[in-house]
């Protein structure tokens, strides 16, 4: 049996609050299975009946070599420099952090592990808040990580796209000229509000 409502049936005070647990749900949206490598994940035609996006990947890069790489994000085919963003990460022995401003593409902040093996996948997950508010520039965060045997990464990112224009389209893309892996899995949800 699913919860259909929630109340403060019970509690004392003269507020009586009923919340529909209908309103506060994720649902998905699209899913990208990648069968074959691809330079860019794209998701168009995004509905605007939602309070906020989450996009959820679980990717690798089509290299063998030790790094790291960044999911970047472009909105709308904006290519004009209106983006910037934040970051945190760390990888048990050291630490560091970065920013950028006046980008074409902002950082998801979903890293993305290479590895001499091709074979490591890396998880992130990406909230990007009030994307259909027309009154509001759009953030973005993200957790993500890897592990590569022990030699795995954690990360904390932040972005901002500098427009007020809701998000119909995105655009994923890692930073170097690298493919992303087959089996990589691009999920966006919409969240009700």
């Amino acid at each position: 049996m699913s919860v259909t409502k929630l109340t403060t049936n019970g509690v004392n005070g003269s507020k009586y609050d009923t919340v529909s647990a209908d309103n506060y749900y994720m649902e998905p949206i699209a899913t990208t299975l990648l069968g074959s490598t691809a330079a860019t994940i794209t998701f168009d035609n995004i509905p605007q009946g939602y309070k906020h996006l989450q996009l959820r990947q679980i990717a690798r890069l089509n290299v063998s070599d030790t790094g790291t790489e960044i999911t970047k994000l472009r909105f709308n085919d904006d290519t004009s420099a209106s983006y910037s963003h934040h970051s945190l990460y760390g990888t048990g022995s050291s630490a560091g952090a970065g920013s950028g401003v006046s980008q074409t593409m902002t950082n998801s902040g979903a890293l993305l592990q290479r590895s001499n093996t091709t074979s490591v996948f890396t998880v992130g997950i990406t909230d990007i808040l009030d994307y259909s508010n027309v009154n509001k520039f759009k953030t973005v965060r993200t957790l993500t990580g890897a592990d590569d045997n022990g030699a795995g990464w954690v990360g904390l990112y932040s972005g901002l796209w500098m427009n007020t224009a809701p998000i119909t389209k995105i655009v994923l893309t890692p930073t170097a000229a690298i493919n992303y892996g087959v089996n990589s899995r691009f999920s966006l949800y919409g969240i009700r509000g």
